[in-house]
């Protein structure tokens, strides 16, 4: 049975990651996003990073704090902007950062495609839209398909609720978002959890994520994290 290595800290935990990797970053806004790993990964000071989140950040803490620090290339995302993404409007009015936009869906099942060894797939999200522009399209049963590749990472970051010591996840309501496809679309899935439990003690009917997808856990201290109203 697969085990997750578990370690004593986010930095352990984000130990590696290199200079222009693409990394899978958990979270619905701020529901579910894996905070502790991303000020661990400011820290680990790799650069140049390809990010694929839902969103691009909010305020100035998590993702918007990596991009601040400028260690993000390019942001692959759904919904760049709201109203307190003002790191990433200023980073991209200045040219500092690029930025490819994929409709919502598509992107949960590019990285869906990714773990499940799907090669490409055909959808007809964007049909008919600036998104659709010098892409592949086909016409199935009457119906446009634009053509999608999967989206695979070198890193996941993710959080959940529990873990057990085999790696085994479960996640907490909303929480859970994006993180169960990114841990099967990743070569190394990093995951921080609220509280690790010995092999055994979660119900194998609630587990979301096992194990064999999940390569290194952290418990962290539980925090809140606010955003102050748009700048």
């Amino acid at each position: 049975m697969s085990r997750a290595e578990v370690v004593e800290s986010a930095d352990a935990a984000v130990a590696g990651v290199e200079d222009g990797a693409t990394v899978l970053v958990g979270g619905f806004g701020l529901a579910g996003m894996p905070f502790d790993l991303i000020e661990a990964l400011i820290r680990q000071g790799a650069k140049d990073l390809t990010i694929v989140s839902n969103n691009a950040g909010n305020g100035e803490v998590g993702l918007a704090a990596l991009l601040a620090a400028g260690r993000v290339r390019k942001v692959v995302c759904s919904f760049p902007r709201q109203a307190d993404s003002w790191v990433f409007d200023r980073l991209y009015r200045s040219g500092e950062i690029e930025l490819e936009l994929v409709p919502q869906g598509n992107l949960a099942e590019r990285m869906r495609a990714a773990g499940a060894g799907i090669g490409a797939f055909y959808c007809p999200t964007a049909i008919g839209t600036p998104l659709a522009e010098g892409r592949e399209e086909r016409e199935i049963d009457g119906r446009r398909y634009l053509l999608e590749y999967p989206i695979r990472g070198d890193y996941a970051l993710i959080g959940a609720y529990r873990a057990d010591t085999l790696g085994n996840l479960t996640y907490r309501r909303t929480a859970r978002n994006f993180g169960p496809v990114m841990a099967t679309a990743a070569a190394t899935t990093v995951v921080q959890v609220d509280q690790i439990v010995e092999a055994g003690q979660l119900d194998p009917e609630a587990v979301v994520t096992p194990s064999i997808y999940v390569d290194r856990i952290v418990q962290v201290q539980t925090r809140r994290h606010t955003v102050q109203g748009a700048r």
